[in-house]
């Protein structure tokens, strides 16, 4: 098992983090399996989806923002319930096939941490399951 640290510095925020998870694989030499990777966070997930134009992670931060508003018809006390419900769109997981060490994603495709109630110090959980 392994960490990656990340630091938000706004309150909703996209981080690509492609470029930490393929250098822990190629650090760890590990070939062909399946990544697993966890955020162990309520108001912090883990999506991946278009990298090359960063328009696409405005888009969905302001449309998310649309289908659950920072202030709603919410009852926990924290102020924070949009980040809950956006994380619980997001998800907390993602399982990533790896080949010949290369993570196997598409052309355009990057991970993201997606960040709702920052800004904060993380942690993403890596484990690997060699296949």
């Amino acid at each position: 098992m392994h960490s990656i640290g990340v630091k938000t510095n706004k309150r909703e925020q996209f981080l690509d983090i492609t470029r930490e998870v393929q250098e822990y694989l190629s650090s760890s030499k590990m070939n062909n399996g399946v990544l697993t990777l966890y955020s162990s966070h309520t108001t912090a997930g883990l999506t991946i989806n278009e990298g090359a134009d960063p328009s696409v992670m405005r888009d969905i931060l302001v449309n998310l923002e649309r289908l659950v508003p920072r202030h709603g018809d919410y009852q926990h006390m924290e102020g924070n319930s949009d980040a809950h419900i956006k994380t619980s769109l997001m998800g907390p997981s993602l399982q990533i096939i790896v080949d010949n060490g290369r993570l196997m994603l598409g052309t355009w495709q990057k991970i993201f941490f997606t960040e709702f109630d920052g800004p904060r110090s993380r942690k993403v959980w890596l484990k690997w399951i060699a296949g």
